[in-house]
């Protein structure tokens, strides 16, 4: 039997976002950014899926749709990255003091 890559313990659907728990850690992603097909697809498609033994993608086959658990990961630390980078500039830019110039 192959190594687990990934232990995909939970997938939930909420609204236009799937919430996936892997390697005991919670991943939030919108799904227009991950698929289309999911985020096009009806509860019933959503909700069958099969988990790759090894832990290595998910498949749902009713939209013949299959996404790797690494490609997820990178999607989320890419988003994480980029939030925490959103927040730094907008902490930079309130905490600047604006210059008008000497005082009269």
């Amino acid at each position: 039997m192959a190594d687990l890559l990934h232990n995909v313990e939970e997938i939930t659907f909420k609204a236009d976002q799937m919430i996936l728990k892997i390697d005991g850690e919670k991943f939030i992603f919108d799904l227009f950014a991950i698929s289309e097909r999911l985020a096009k697809a009806s509860k019933i498609e959503r909700e069958k899926y099969e988990i790759s033994p090894s832990g290595y993608g998910i498949h749902w086959p009713l939209i013949d749709e299959d996404l790797s658990i690494p490609g997820l990961l990178r999607t989320a630390l890419t988003s994480a990255e980029s939030n925490k980078n959103e927040i730094a500039s907008a902490s930079m830019m309130a905490s600047k003091k604006v210059n008008y110039g000497p005082k009269r």
